[in-house]
Parts: C-alpha cells; structure tokens; sequence
C-alpha cells in the first residue's frame, strides 16, 4: 500500500530525501529503443539541465543525481525555514523565475515584472508560493511536469511520460545520505554503460568533477550541494573525500575493475562508525532492502513511530548491519 506523502515528509522541517522518477511502462524515452533504435538520449540534457535550474530557485540543496535512460534519481534536503527567512521580494522573483509570463512561447519580461508587482501586492497568495519553494512535492512536479510536456510534444502524443507517483525514501542520518548519494553517483557504472566517474555524463559525480577542474580549490572545501545556497548539511566531508569515496565503492561494487581496493578505507567510514561491509551493504540495498527510509536501526524506529507504524522495511537490516560477522 501506498503512505500519505504527508506522513513521510514533514513539511516545515529540514530533511534529506532520495527521490525516483521512472518513465511510464518504463519505456526508453530519455534513452535509445532498443526496438527501432530511435534515440531520445537529448532528453537526458533536458532533466539535468532542468534540475540544475530549479536549485536555483527552490529552498532545495541537490546533493546527487543520476539521469539515466528509464529513470532518474535525485538525492536533496528540502529546507523550508530557508523559505521562511527569504523577503517578500525574494519569494516574487523566485516565483515569476519558476513560471514566468509568457508571449507566444517567449518569456515577457515586462508581464513577468507586473506579475512581481500583482503578487507582492497580496499576502495570502505570497505566504502560498513560499510554502511551496520550499516543498519537496513541488520541487518534483516542477521537474517532471515540463519534460512531459516537451516529450509529448517532440512525439506528437499525449498521455503519461513519467508513472504517476514518484518513489520517496526519507534518508535519516549522515551515513544513510552519503550511502545514498553513492549509490545514484554510481549508477551508470552499476548499470555497465559507464566505465568511470569521468564518463558518468548526466550525473552529480560527472558535475563536481567537471567543476573541480574549473576550481580546484574546492576541492578541500566542505561537501555542498550543487547550485545553490541551501546548505548542505554535510560540513565533516570535502568534496575531495566524496569523490575519493566514491571511486572507492565503484572498485568494490565491480570485482572486475582495474586496481581493485581490497584495504585502506577512506577516513569518513570512520567519521560515520561504519565498516567496509557495513557501507558497501547499505549501499547496494538502497532500493532493495529499505523502502519509506534509510537509516540506522535506531532511526527507522523512531520514524516508525513518527509515521504512527509499528515497523519500517530495513529496520531488520540495519540491525542485521550492527552485528559482527563470523569469522
């Protein structure tokens, strides 16, 4: 059975969340058919480039995506007291930036200044658009709206592109983000149509280290999200150490790659009290063996609580993690 969104994600309170869109019937529309050999791998542009636009305008810190060809994953903290704290003017212009007025398919600017000015000039209506920059629920239908729209049209179709709900996992703690943020960066790699980070293209990974070689000095920088002000949360990791993580757990997830790493964790497994089984384990059952939240064991049972259940899927995992092996 399907959860109330609202039991899930608390609307006034900063959190992480993995968030999973999949094309209807899970068709290749952003990938190639394998039935016609028609390909429709622009649109994979079209999500990240709409992805990155839209941190710039929602209370919303993108901490990894992955846009493949049937689906796309998105990892991010929804920040709504940032929302409250933005001024009236603020919010207008975030809005307008969001849906702006239009004169036969090109932004007016002058209908969008007199739209600023209509919306300042009404507080109810103001107080709505705030709450909703900074809703995870918006965020998503501001992304998913717009490239049905644009497929359908490129198509000459209607109907759905992307399946009706999208899958929302609330990520508990630092251990669960990084796992997370992890598991979306690597799976071009997983899915054997990538070889290396460096080739992961439509992927968070792909965009930092592509920002590292314009900036190299934050790579000793803390960990931010991308695009926008929204702090990250994840102050104890520099981007340097996420991407030394990541290439880390790609040699372990694929006991084929070249110079396969068998000791020598990275320190922030120390940072998050985790072992090289406990990550790698969490890691790959992200999707498999949690489903509403990921956490530790602790965590989900407190969210179960919070939620008004008894019980989350993954609780037994996460308890299953904390106990030693045999030797």
């Amino acid at each position: 059975m399907t959860t109330a969104r609202s039991q899930l994600v608390d609307p006034h309170t900063p959190g992480f969340y993995h968030c999973i869109s999949r094309c209807v019937r899970r068709a290749w529309l952003c990938g190639i058919d394998p039935y016609d050999g028609k390909s429709y791998e622009h649109r994979r542009e079209w999500v990240e480039q709409r992805l990155l636009e839209l941190a710039g305008i929602f209370a919303v810190g993108i901490q990894a995506y992955a846009v493949m060809s049937n689906h796309v994953h998105v990892v991010l903290r929804i920040d709504p007291l940032t929302a409250a704290a933005w001024s009236p003017e603020e919010v207008a212009s975030r809005w307008v930036r969001l849906f702006p007025a239009m004169q036969e398919g090109e932004v007016d600017e002058a209908g969008c200044r007199l739209k600023e000015e209509t919306l300042l000039g009404h507080a109810d209506r103001l107080a709505v658009c705030r709450q909703r920059l900074g809703s995870l629920a918006w965020f998503m239908r501001s992304l998913n709206e717009p490239i049905a729209r644009r497929a359908n049209r490129e198509d000459a179709c209607t109907g759905r592109f992307w399946e009706g709900r999208y899958k929302c996992q609330a990520l508990l703690d630092d251990a669960a983000v990084l796992t997370c943020m992890c598991y979306v960066d690597l799976n071009p790699i997983r899915a054997g149509i990538a070889e290396n980070l460096e080739s992961s293209i439509h992927t968070s990974a792909h965009h930092r280290i592509a920002t590292l070689r314009e900036n190299p000095d934050r790579a000793q920088q803390p960990l931010a999200s991308i695009r926008t002000a929204v702090a990250s949360g994840l102050a104890s990791i520099t981007t340097e150490d996420y991407l030394d993580l990541i290439d880390w757990t790609a040699r372990l997830t694929r006991a084929d790659k070249r110079g396969r790493i068998e000791a020598n964790e990275p320190p922030v497994l120390r940072k998050l009290g985790l072992s090289e089984r406990q990550w790698h384990q969490q890691m790959l059952g992200t999707e498999t063996n949690y489903w509403r939240a990921i956490g530790s064991a602790q965590a989900l049972l407190e969210k179960a609580v919070a939620m008004g259940q008894g019980w989350l899927k993954g609780i037994g995992t996460a308890q299953r993690l904390l106990r030693p092996q045999p030797a």
